[in-house]
């Protein structure tokens, strides 16, 4: 009998070795090599050719085609019956693709999707597998919930092959994996979970996605530093990566996009965790501007642009006196190598030394800002604490600040000027160029173009 051949396998760049070795030549990352087989799998339901490994994109065309001539009618989206999951995924759910929803344990995956699946339901062929609970579990869960369980297939297994079979023969317009770590196909010898195991469930499932024109949505574990379980390929297997974020003292959970090949990947979804299930947000701005009655040095409200819509966000900013040689710098929802950045333009253009102050720094209700909109705010909430000098509370910042103390526009500054005028925002500190020729009602614009004309308008 052939002796199997294998390959090792590097589970964060997916570059493949002939024998171990301790670093990855491709990404230099240590110790991220496994050994898979490279047995293919069998052919099953929904697979063509001999090695089942044709139309891995759908129907596939033998003949070149111009791309002026291919046809541009849209695909009808399906909706989630959640708006902010629809939002995320940029419009609903497309048919053929392949969506993964990565997260924490607890941070409410399978509960989202049940929801969804249930509801999905009552007007569409919907197939939920559950690998990791059983049929009774997942009942219970539906009941707690009060969700409608009616017209909801369920299916308790974890081999690849009997799925595939069992939804070529009930033909679903949806259909549910929860999780791909629980997959496997019969031969191959790793166990469920390894890089081999996920790399091909995830290849099967996928193509069988594409063949029959069915949604495909697939639930993924992460590792302890945030990233999704298993081999970097199966980010690109898929069309979208969506990560569901959220801690077990939160009530509220956020969804964000890191992947999508049907729209935008920079959009947000805010859900509240209730004892019904998981109730989207719909004015995410209002449940982060819930401040204190008293005014408080440190704190102030900025503007960031998340996706497709403007986001009211408070960031607080706390300086103490350090008894270390090396004062510490702590920012929680901002990157910390900006913060730093940015204390040095403090000092250098703006006059203030923060050199033997510790500098923490705090975006509340857990979100993370990832633009650079928040400079100029991070920086007057800094100056606030330094001075132990409350800001108003009806005053909104936004703005880019350069290394020479000039204060930079950012995209769509009209917008976040709307927004922040219609929850009772009655003066803004904004840069020049995104200062509007008419200000919204009963709203003082203050247009900077250097941080010392900032410091001056408080």
């Amino acid at each position: 009998m052939a002796k199997a051949k294998s390959a090792f396998v590097c589970t964060e760049c997916g570059a493949e070795y002939s024998k171990w070795q301790g670093q990855c030549s491709s990404c230099q990352e240590w110790n991220t090599l496994s050994e898979v087989r490279l047995s293919s799998a069998r052919p099953g339901a929904g697979t063509s050719g001999a090695s089942g490994r044709s139309g891995y994109a759908g129907n596939l065309s033998r003949e070149v085609v111009d791309l002026a001539n291919v046809d541009l009618s849209e695909v009808p989206r399906l909706s989630s019956t959640f708006g902010e999951f629809d939002r995320v995924l940029g419009g609903g759910l497309v048919p053929g693709s392949a969506v993964l929803l990565g997260g924490h344990p607890g941070a409410g995956k399978s509960t989202l999707l049940l929801q969804t699946a249930c509801k999905l339901a009552q007007a569409r062929r919907v197939l939920y597998v559950t690998g990791e609970e059983s049929l009774s579990q997942v009942a219970m869960r539906a009941h707690r919930l009060q969700l409608p369980t009616q017209g909801l297939k369920m299916l308790a297994e974890t081999s690849v092959e009997t799925v595939l079979a069992v939804a070529e023969r009930e033909r679903p317009e949806i259909l549910v994996i929860d999780s791909i770590q629980t997959m496997h196909l019969e031969d191959i010898a790793s166990a469920p979970g390894g890089v081999a195991q996920v790399r091909e469930s995830a290849a099967a499932l996928t193509r069988f996605a594409k063949q029959s024109n069915t949604v495909l949505l697939l639930v993924g574990h992460v590792t302890k530093d945030g990233s999704l379980a298993g081999p970097k390929v199966l980010e690109h297997m898929i069309d979208a990566s969506l990560l569901l974020e959220g801690g077990a003292d939160s009530r509220f959970r956020t969804l964000r996009g890191q992947k999508n090949r049907f729209g935008a990947v920079n959009e947000l979804g805010v859900f509240a965790m209730l004892e019904h299930g998981l109730k989207e947000v719909k004015n995410p701005s209002a449940i982060f501007l819930s401040r204190g009655e008293e005014l408080a040095s440190g704190s102030l409200v900025m503007v960031v642009w998340e996706g497709t819509r403007p986001l009211l966000v408070e960031v607080q900013a706390l300086l103490d006196d350090s008894a270390l040689g090396n004062p510490r710098r702590v920012a929680v929802g901002l990157d910390q190598n900006r913060l730093a950045m940015l204390l040095a333009v403090l000092h250098r253009h703006g006059g203030l030394f923060t050199g033997d102050q510790d500098v923490f720094l705090n975006v509340v209700g857990g979100v993370k800002v990832l633009e650079t909109s928040a400079d100029l705010a991070v920086l007057l909430a800094v100056v606030s604490s330094l001075q132990n000098r409350p800001l108003p509370r009806e005053l909104v910042v936004f703005g880019e600040v350069g290394l020479s103390g000039e204060i930079r526009p950012v995209p769509s500054g009209q917008e976040r000027i709307v927004e922040a005028a219609k929850h009772g925002f009655t003066r803004a500190i904004v840069p020049r160029g995104n200062a509007p020729k008419r200000a919204p009602a009963g709203m003082e614009i203050v247009a900077v173009d250097k941080l010392a004309d900032a410091l001056e308008a408080l």
